[in-house]
């Protein structure tokens, strides 16, 4: 009958068995989970060894590298560095019990198993594939077992602007081509200045039609762009939305305000600063 071993459950040890499932260019990243021993021998053989399974440095790099691996499995695209801690994905990439456990269910592979290999014996590292897939089916049967899939329809149908890093990335380009998609049909066309003196905005910043006078669709653009650049970049994406037809709501949703009274607040802010630039250009 094999040996049984204990051990604390609540500690950073429970997560050592995915250390060592770890692909080599993944584990080149973590600096303190590269330097373990890859055998039992060599573990035990200094104390330094299992402060460095306690620490701070050993958590966070793991955390860091099982979330790397779990969250391309959820279907949304990119990779974990593409999002920001707001995205509700990016958090639930970094559910390290969950990853242990399934891991640990699927394969056989945990701490029992760890324990009862020879001292000697080397850990090999894991085909980058076989753990690629056996993520994939870990996050599939936690998202089952959690009851995440209804949540995880609702994220898919509201991005908020907060979600993405502000890189040039294909999930970016995906979620500003949503909402920036045109909806110049339902926009009446109203000259920037009109705008500005009316101090209507059923379409603000929106520019004259280049099909009247093209001279004057250039030149207005022109000037609106500059006038932009001068914007927080939050600042731009309100009038950008604004320009398609987007509603003080629907902005609000795709930039993640609490409610429509923030935008409109920045739309009044943006007036002002529009004023103040015309004075001075």
């Amino acid at each position: 009958m094999p040996s049984v071993y204990k051990f604390p459950y609540d500690t950073n040890l429970r997560y050592l068995p995915l250390v060592y499932l770890l692909p080599p260019d993944l584990l080149a990243g973590c600096p303190t989970l590269r330097k373990l021993p890859r055998s039992m021998g060599g573990l035990n053989a200094s104390p330094e060894w299992a402060e460095a399974i306690q620490s701070d440095a050993f958590l966070k790099e793991i955390m860091d590298a099982a979330a790397a691996l779990a969250f391309p499995h959820f279907g949304f695209g990119g990779w974990k560095e593409h999002y920001t801690g707001y995205f509700p994905v990016w958090r639930l990439s970094y559910s390290l019990p969950l990853w242990a456990k399934g891991v640990e269910r699927e394969t056989g592979w945990g701490l029992q198993a760890m324990f009862r290999l020879p001292p000697d014996f080397e850990i090999p590292f894991f085909d980058p594939e076989y753990v690629r897939a056996l993520f994939e089916a870990v996050v599939k049967q936690a998202i089952e077992e959690q009851g995440w899939r209804p949540m995880l329809e609702a994220v898919r149908e509201m991005p908020c602007d907060e979600d993405f890093e502000p890189w040039d990335t294909n999930a970016r380009k995906d979620f500003l081509r949503k909402w920036y998609h045109t909806r110049s049909k339902k926009v009446q066309t109203v000259s920037l200045e009109e705008l500005m003196e009316s101090g209507e905005d059923d379409s603000i910043f929106y520019l004259p039609d280049p099909s009247q006078n093209v001279e004057d669709y250039v030149i207005a653009k022109d000037f609106v762009e500059r006038f932009l650049t001068t914007l927080p970049e939050r600042d731009r994406q309100i009038v950008q939305l604004r320009q398609v037809g987007y509603t003080y709501v629907e902005i609000a949703d795709a930039l993640g305000y609490g409610n429509h009274s923030g935008v409109i607040k920045r739309i009044e802010a943006v007036k002002k600063k529009y004023r103040d630039y015309q004075r001075k250009a």
